[in-house]
């Protein structure tokens, strides 16, 4: 099936990476980080030529192969053609043209570069040289004394509760709407997680809910910084002051937000990142656990190297059953690497927020990130909640992107009513209780906001749902 979109006499589009006789979608090149491979874009203006006339829509751009390149073609002739190729797509008749991701990585030649180098280099005595870098730069970076870099961000918040000493019969309260491995680790320990209400505005969890929550069992406060924004730390930390709480901040998915002047990560007890292939920074899989306490430091060490200490690191002795929580040479160079960029790639994900906003600011009723006075989001996942007026839940929006082969996130589920959790304490009140969560979660979605959108794609799928939402 071939279709076509009216469009002006003149177009610039974007095309995907393309070999004669096939048509694929993949991320760009290394480049610009704006959708566009530097060195590989080429121009084409021939109103004598109509790129649709030939059996093959790229014939007249020869045979080369083109990275994700931006083209200006002129029309010809009285049909009218669009700034999307549609191709026949194997038993589908929908005319999908590319396939916009949730969320990816922007590599660079530096990440590159380093994992050779760290493939060629970090062995023998070269050995653990990439993850002590990448644990002072990271330490540096959030603004304090310790870092411990480990397989990921659950092995960090399970580390966490180990070193404070949470242990069965304690509680310890989390948000309702965050991903299960802020929960999860708490577990582990045998301990109860108690979910608190989350804010109707910034999504993140509820001061005024956790302070209802703290009971004489009630150890430890994890609150997230969620889809880029932190959480309320400075009101959070005066809870944990006023009730003599640990304080364990989850900032998987807020690295480069900020409160009060603060660096998220930098103001508890503990914090905890995430380095997955999803995030702003990543090493593929990965996370980091930081500290300014240099007991919580020593112990966390101790019982991420399978008890052992680092005094009888080479004498192999092992004092208690522990943990394998450490993270590769390899991963570390990438992360290295993805650390001396990161600004340019939180520069990146508030630009994408940025596109979307403009993009979406005349549709009534539709919600996107807030970022209050006093703090910095850092634009993870740009994220849209919808008026129960439009009658639509994620469900609905989902499944219309679907046809279009773009990927869009819901909004996480109140992890009390996750089966996962079924029959622990505290979940029925929970359900009843945590009102703005059970509201916002089933009209709540993430958009794509992958490092390597394009404004185009922005474009598409803001235009797509605007169709959605005029029904």
């Amino acid at each position: 099936m071939r279709g076509t979109v009216d469009v002006p006499p003149k177009i610039s589009v974007v095309i995907p990476s393309y070999t004669p006789g096939e048509f694929q979608s993949v991320l760009p090149a290394a480049g610009d980080g704006q959708g566009n491979a530097q060195g590989s874009g080429a121009n084409f203006s021939d109103s004598s030529v109509d790129p649709l006339s030939s059996g093959d829509p790229l014939d007249l751009l020869g045979q080369e192969e083109l990275g994700n390149s931006r083209v200006t073609f002129e029309p010809a002739g009285a049909r009218s053609w669009g700034a999307e190729f549609v191709v026949p797509i194997p038993g589908d008749d929908h005319p999908m043209t590319e396939h916009i991701p949730i969320a990816g990585p922007w590599v660079s030649d530096l990440e590159v570069a380093y994992v050779a180098e760290a493939a060629r280099d970090a062995w023998y005595r070269g050995a653990g040289t990439f993850v002590r870098r990448f644990e002072q730069s990271f330490a540096d970076y959030v603004g304090v004394r310790h870092a411990i870099a480990v397989p990921h961000c659950t092995s960090a918040l399970h580390l966490a509760l180990l070193a404070l000493g949470i242990k069965k019969g304690d509680e310890v309260i989390v948000p309702e709407c965050s991903w299960i491995a802020s929960a999860a680790p708490i577990t582990y320990v045998g301990a109860q997680p108690v979910f608190a209400d989350i804010d109707p505005t910034t999504w993140c969890i509820s001061p005024e809910s956790i302070e209802r929550l703290v009971t004489a069992k009630t150890r430890a406060l994890i609150p997230v910084g969620l889809y880029g924004l932190p959480a309320d730390m400075p009101a959070i930390r005066k809870i944990a002051e006023k009730f003599k709480l640990h304080l364990i901040e989850d900032a998987a998915q807020s690295l480069g937000g900020k409160y009060s002047g603060k660096m998220s990560g930098s103001a508890a007890d503990i914090a905890a990142f995430s380095f997955q292939g999803t995030k702003t920074l990543t090493t593929g899989e990965g996370g980091m656990f930081v500290t300014d306490d240099e007991a919580i430091f020593e112990r966390a060490q101790f019982l991420r190297d399978h008890g052992r200490s680092r005094a009888n690191y080479k004498n192999f002795l092992n004092t208690e059953v522990a943990y394998k929580y450490r993270m590769s040479d390899l991963q570390a160079a990438f992360g290295l690497a993805q650390l001396e960029r990161i600004d340019q790639l939180l520069e990146k994900k508030r630009k994408i927020f940025q596109w979307y906003r403009m993009r979406l600011a005349d549709v009534a009723g539709l919600a996107l990130n807030v970022e209050p006075p006093e703090f910095v989001n850092s634009y993870w996942m740009t994220t849209v909640v919808l008026d129960p007026s439009f009658g639509l839940t994620t469900a609905d929006i989902r499944s219309r992107f679907d046809e279009y082969g773009i990927d869009v996130r819901p909004f996480f589920h109140p992890m009390s009513s996750l089966p996962a959790f079924a029959g622990y304490p505290k979940v029925g009140e929970a359900q009843k209780g945590n009102k703005a969560a059970y509201s916002i979660s089933p009209r709540a979605f993430n958009l794509p906001s992958a490092l390597a959108l394009s404004e185009a794609q922005v474009d598409r799928v803001c235009g797509l749902l605007k169709t959605f939402l005029r029904g």
